[in-house]
């Protein structure tokens, strides 16, 4: 698992600020709904490739089993949350994916190489949190965290390949336009803690 989690380090423009880890250790209850939202969230975006791209069938074979692995993931974030007392309850999402898909192109196949590129992104963000907060949390929690990691570094790699095939070819120059995006969205101050948001500003 090093080995993916140093590609991911790689991948990525920056590391997760310390700050934020001291905000989510400071608001875990808000983390795991965040976090449940967000798995669902990616189900949800995995299927609706799906129903948009019907003709390409690495896309639907491996969204399918993408979408099935993040609910997978949603059912053990709500009984840890059941567990634990901590009610589902709705939270307005963080700026952090919108602020990607803002640059997403609106005709295909732009707009199919640049929503899995953030995708891509995401996941392995995702994965880079997971191993940055385990080491602060308690025994269940940081299992449960760790063993995310293997599934969500295969998602971004998934992610990546299926981008260079839409594209045609190599994608290096569009994600780098999403990476200056991604590394202001995490380094920048936000109001709000969210799974995926800067650090708080106080």
């Amino acid at each position: 698992m090093n080995d993916a989690l140093k590609e991911i380090h790689e991948f990525l423009p920056c590391r997760t600020p310390e700050q934020w880890i001291e905000n989510a250790l400071a608001n875990q209850d808000v983390m795991l709904i965040d976090h449940a939202h967000c798995e669902k969230k990616a189900a949800s975006t995995a299927l609706s490739l799906m129903y948009r791209y019907v003709d390409n069938t690495d896309l639907l074979n491996k969204m399918s089993r993408l979408a099935r692995e993040e609910l997978r993931h949603f059912e053990q974030v709500l009984a840890i949350m059941k567990k634990r007392g901590v009610a589902y309850t709705h939270l307005s999402p963080a700026r952090y994916a919108a602020g990607l898909r803002e640059a997403v192109r609106t005709e295909d196949p732009g707009r199919l190489v640049d929503v899995l590129i953030v995708g891509a992104i995401i996941e392995a963000r995702s994965c880079e949190r997971f191993a940055a907060l385990a080491p602060h949390l308690d025994d269940k929690l940081a299992e449960f965290y760790n063993s995310l990691l293997k599934s969500e570094a295969r998602h971004y790699q998934d992610y990546l390949v299926l981008a260079q095939q839409a594209n045609g070819g190599p994608v290096q120059d569009r994600v780098a336009e999403f990476m200056a995006i991604e590394q202001k969205l995490i380094e920048e101050p936000d109001s709000e803690f969210r799974f995926h948001s800067g650090p708080l500003a106080y």
